[in-house]
């Protein structure tokens, strides 16, 4: 099957079961406007992930990734009542888009953007004594997602859901030989995800308009 097969049926896939969203559309419309690169997850995906985290009830959600807030936006409308989304994004332009996508979307009181590199956030978070989160969602830089799922298994609580997007990497993430410092990044978080007992997690690989890719499951269980 052909990369346009992929896309053909992404389009059919997204018409079937998400359809047309103006918050949805207008936040891609408005990071398109501003430059953005066009990395956000899949409407499809973006879906997936509100579903994943609404069967859980999550209350409290960590993103660290915001680019123009449209995974953010799905997440966040997976929220129970009086829950909470705080998102991480190092780029302080990035992060005026999302504010914006986000309060377009009606969403802006649910949703904090904090601004900074994730790690230095990451540590501000459990030095002010954060909550466990219930859910988390890493799609920033990828060779530090080893470090971003360490942090996330600091700030979870036995039942917590790690979501990590992009581990494929159009197959590289197979290659022994990768010298790309995502798929290294991305090979080293898989085998530490694999090895941790705290954990019990899958991979699944996925082909759409986005191209041959996948992401990462792993549930909290100690």
């Amino acid at each position: 099957m052909s990369e346009n097969n992929w896309s053909e049926v992404d389009a059919f896939l997204t018409g079937l079961v998400v359809g047309s969203d103006p918050a949805l559309d207008d936040a891609l419309a408005t990071s398109e406007a501003a430059g953005l690169p066009s990395i956000e997850v899949a409407p499809t995906h973006g879906k997936l992930l509100m579903l994943l985290a609404k069967m859980m009830g999550a209350k409290r959600i960590l993103e660290i990734g915001t680019l123009g807030g449209y995974s953010t936006i799905w997440l966040a409308r997976a929220l129970s009542d009086g829950g909470k989304l705080i998102t991480l994004e190092a780029d302080p332009d990035h992060a005026e888009i999302a504010r914006e996508n986000l309060a377009n979307a009606g969403l802006a009181e649910k949703v904090e953007v904090r601004v900074g590199a994730a790690i230095a956030t990451l540590e501000k978070l459990r030095d002010g004594g954060a909550e466990p989160f219930d859910f988390f969602f890493l799609d920033a830089d990828k060779p530090n997602n080893p470090t971003y799922f360490e942090w996330a298994l600091k700030l979870s609580r036995k039942g917590s859901v790690i979501v990590a997007d992009n581990v494929v990497r159009w197959g590289a993430i197979a290659d022994d030989d990768a010298t790309d410092p995502s798929v290294k990044g991305m090979r080293h978080f898989m085998e530490i995800m694999a090895r941790d007992n705290r954990v019990s997690a899958t991979a699944i690989q996925t082909v759409s308009a986005k191209g041959h890719d996948g992401f990462a499951l792993a549930l909290v269980v100690g």
